[in-house]
């Protein structure tokens, strides 16, 4: 059977962080969305998304596919019903449909035609940019449960404290130095070739994936996710970092997203409560305009390739897109739209030329090309947020 990953309704809901990837490949708990089916189904998948990403996230189709809607992570559970999914039959969740089974003849799908199986089981849903740190605990459990299963650990260095050894996983290469683990709130999983520095003090849950590092005397408390080749210090509460993304030194992270390619400068901060304990409010690029959250606390949401300077101070619930670059004193505002240049005192156009010689040089340290099919994917999202940079 042939697995096709579709963005569904919720991807504008995602943004800035699914203007520059699908929804299957955005990073929550261990693994991406994809990468958690891919491990489920044993088979690899393509994906339905926006025409402008398809060059670098192609869809295969076959005679008889499975439609996956990306939002929903999956479980045994919901694989076991995925998989036996037959001709005009689909698994619903309330309203919203989990997956369906289809042809490449069928030019469209009216679910009124088709058997509809209600899926009863708890299932993580990503419906929103604050779900991916809100719902973090739970998908480092998922994850650390599905990919130590029937495993054994790589040995706890001497000179590491542990709280709760058995809920602490270390792949081959990982090195830890006298640092303190303690999993007695969620699991703590080291990827390969990952590194704890000393001195580090770690609450779990923490998933730390390969050739990522938390630098000399780290403080990480509160579901942490830091993606592949991602450096961490200073203190980080309840984060997601999803990939090759930097913040290296001191300063505070909590409640918050960064997508890949970001680097904080040394001594940022990010504000996660609003001074009267209000509900915080979150740019929305469905209506154009700031809207509840729901949440208590709430920090920074920055999108693909982002960056700021030094001493970088950002208020509760800022948004940052795509390519921006932030710096000066003071607090800037709490939408910052793609490819801005510039801080509290006021903002320019993020010229794409010099984007284009930032990344590359960035990604080159990373031995990753910035290739004319992500200068394409970036010159769209450039066009696509001309409307945000009313300056």
């Amino acid at each position: 059977m042939n697995y096709i990953l579709f963005d569904g309704d919720v991807r504008n809901a995602l943004l800035p962080f699914t203007y520059t990837k699908p929804v299957a490949d955005l990073r929550i708990g261990i693994l991406t969305i994809r990468e958690k089916w891919e491990k489920y189904l044993g088979l690899t998948t393509t994906t339905i998304t926006e025409d402008y990403l398809e060059e670098k996230y192609p869809m295969v189709e076959m005679p008889e596919n499975i439609m996956i809607n990306a939002s929903f992570c999956p479980n045994d559970g919901l694989v076991e019903m995925v998989k036996n999914l037959s001709e005009k039959e689909a698994i619903f969740k309330g309203e919203d449909v989990i997956a369906f089974y289809t042809t490449d003849t069928q030019e469209e799908v009216n679910f009124e035609d088709y058997k509809q199986v209600e899926f009863t089981e708890d299932v993580l849903q990503i419906k929103n940019t604050w779900d991916i740190f809100s719902l973090n605990d739970k998908a480092i459990e998922q994850d650390f449960n599905l990919i130590t299963k029937n495993r054994k650990s790589q040995p706890i260095p001497a000179g590491v404290n542990t709280v709760n050894q058995e809920n602490i996983f270390l792949e081959e290469g990982a090195k830890l130095t006298f640092c303190t683990l303690n999993a007695s709130t969620g699991p703590i999983y080291i990827g390969k070739d990952a590194e704890i520095m000393e001195g580090c003090i770690v609450r779990g849950a923490l998933a730390m994936c390969d050739n990522s590092v938390l630098k000399l005397g780290a403080k990480i408390y509160g579901a942490t996710t830091i993606g592949p080749h991602s450096k961490v210090g200073g203190e980080v509460n309840n984060s997601v970092l999803m990939g090759y993304s930097n913040k290296g030194h001191d300063g505070f992270l909590g409640n918050s997203v960064l997508g890949e390619w970001c680097n904080l400068g040394a001594d940022t901060n990010n504000s996660n409560l609003k001074n009267n304990y209000a509900e915080v409010r979150l740019w929305d690029y469905n209506t154009g305009r700031f809207a509840k959250t729901g949440l208590q606390f709430c920090g920074l949401m920055m999108g693909d390739h982002s960056k700021c300077g030094i001493n970088t101070m950002f208020n509760t619930g800022t948004v940052v897109g795509v390519s921006a670059n932030i710096f000066g004193s003071g607090f800037p505002r709490n939408f910052i739209p793609s490819f801005s240049w510039g801080g509290a005192s006021g903002f320019t156009e993020y010229k794409t030329n010099k984007v284009f010689e930032v990344a590359n040089e960035v990604m080159k340290r990373r031995k990753i090309s910035f290739d004319d099919i992500e200068k394409r994917i970036l010159e769209n999202v450039y066009e696509l947020t001309k409307q945000y940079r009313n300056y």
